[in-house]
């Protein structure tokens, strides 16, 4: 039976099929933006090895299928949101090639000084870094082919705010992929989540040196929107073509909308 549920929870399912209901759910992280940013700063010496712990290492894998989702070709001009360390930006830059753009935008300056570090690989895009705003990027940034954000909407305070600036900088037709940690829906896998993210993260900070690190992680389990609200957040926010699907037997999710002409 379970090799049957994981098939099924694969399928991307489309936005017309679906009942939505935001008013019952949050639709931005209740942390003040600057403790959030804040704490990523703090930790940004360690933050590839956190998220490595944090996922067992399926964090590489879970970026794979988000670069897989934007249809990313030669030639094509990528933007990564919430870039962090830039993990996502460098796989984006090498599926796009030397004829490429990627652009990395990210609050945090440690989080940008830390990607800057890493050197470029040979035949990949170059890729500029910028300290941006999610909420307001630039007006000069527009018309790219794919907008991704990996495991940083969570972090915003403004998830459709967020979402309606990734629709306005991307070109009609191209393609808007948000990768997320996500609740599980059965109660067990939950309340294993729950225990990781509570109890376990922590003491991965510790081993560290950041025992605080990613300790806000347990509220945003309670608030971050489940996927049928995402997509209707993409829907809103002027994306066409919404549809999702659970990555890892529902760890996390990953949507992806088109730009409208």
């Amino acid at each position: 039976m379970l090799p049957a549920r994981l098939r099924a929870i694969r399928i991307l399912e489309p936005l017309a099929e679906r009942d939505y209901a935001m008013s019952r759910v949050p639709v931005g992280n209740p942390s003040p933006p600057e403790t959030v940013r804040r704490m990523f700063a703090r930790i940004a010496a360690r933050y590839d090895v956190m998220n490595t712990l944090m996922t067992a290492g399926l964090d590489a894998r879970w970026r794979r299928a988000a670069v897989a989702a934007a249809g990313l070709a030669p030639g094509m001009r990528v933007l990564d949101l919430a870039c962090g360390t830039g993990m996502l930006a460098r796989a984006a830059s090498a599926a796009v090639g030397h004829r490429g753009e990627v652009v990395g935008v990210d609050a945090v300056p440690a989080m940008l000084d830390r990607a800057r570090r890493v050197p470029p690989q040979r035949g990949a895009a170059p890729i500029r870094w910028e300290n941006g705003d999610a909420l307001a990027l630039s007006g000069d940034d527009a018309g790219f082919d794919a907008v991704l954000i990996g495991f940083g909407l969570r972090n915003l305070s403004d998830y459709g705010a967020a979402l309606r600036e990734m629709a306005r900088v991307t070109r009609p037709g191209g393609r808007v992929v948000v990768l997320e940690i996500a609740t599980p829906r059965a109660r067990l896998p939950r309340m294993l989540y729950g225990t990781w993210f509570r109890r376990v993260v922590p003491a991965l900070g510790g081993l560290v040196g950041r025992g605080t690190a990613y300790t806000y992680l347990p509220a945003s389990l309670d608030t971050y929107p489940p996927p049928e609200v995402v997509a209707e957040l993409m829907a809103a926010a002027g994306l066409g073509r919404v549809r999702w699907r659970w990555l890892t037997g529902g760890m996390t999710t990953l949507h992806v909308g088109e730009g409208a002409a």
